[in-house]
């Protein structure tokens, strides 16, 4: 894929969403926070559903810690994996508390200190909360860049590296959430919805009548 075809991929996915951000619900970056980690391995419905009552009861670091593990894990307990992920946003809070005055860090290195906080995590915080032009490749990133052509890789960091090269500046803000929406709705893993794709003509991946 070229420079122009790649400018008028992200030109179109522009057109289908203006201004797109996560489907996660949340009023800080301390709540988004929170709700990126519960994400892992589970749905952004499953985690709103969970984080509504959870916010409600406790939205700071300090009132998280106060919930303690056993009622933290009442309002989570419908997501996967919520033993680990409690522990560590337990964790979490308290470093928060101690090393960064109960504040979301803007680097990633501090972020990336955090229990539960991995490279995603960080980029969707750097980009979502914070502003800065970062690419969080989840499974549906990899797959759309993948099938596409747009960023071809192996690994997660190959197709990160290789989103962040051919980008133009003038998407990176955006293109996290647009490269997520459309695996999410229309590049879809088992069945992709080829014919009502945007981006069809400039996809490297056979559609359905030829596949």
């Amino acid at each position: 894929m070229d420079s122009a075809q790649i400018h008028q991929l992200f030109s179109r996915l522009q057109a289908t969403c203006p201004k797109p951000t996560t489907e996660l619900r949340y009023h800080s970056p301390f709540e988004l926070l929170i709700a990126v980690i519960l994400s892992a391995q589970a749905t952004d419905k499953k985690v709103n559903e969970a984080t509504e009552l959870l916010f409600q009861a406790a939205c700071t670091p300090q009132a998280i810690l106060e919930l303690g593990d056993t009622r933290l894990k009442a309002y989570i307990r419908t997501i996967g994996l919520y033993n680990a992920k409690a522990a560590n946003i337990l964790k979490t809070c308290a470093l928060l508390l101690e090393q960064h005055g109960g504040e979301v860090p803007s680097n990633r290195a501090a972020l990336e200190a955090l229990p539960g906080v991995g490279r995603k995590t960080a980029n969707v915080m750097l980009n979502t909360a914070f502003g800065k032009p970062t690419i969080a490749v989840d499974t549906h990133i990899f797959r759309v860049a993948n099938r596409t052509g747009l960023a071809s890789g192996k690994t997660v960091r190959e197709v990160e590296e290789g989103l962040l090269a051919v980008t133009p500046e003038e998407f990176k803000l955006s293109a996290h959430h647009w490269l997520i929406l459309h695996g999410r709705y229309v590049c879809t893993a088992r069945k992709p919805h080829c014919l009502a794709c945007p981006i069809r003509d400039l996809c490297a991946y056979p559609p359905p009548e030829t596949s």
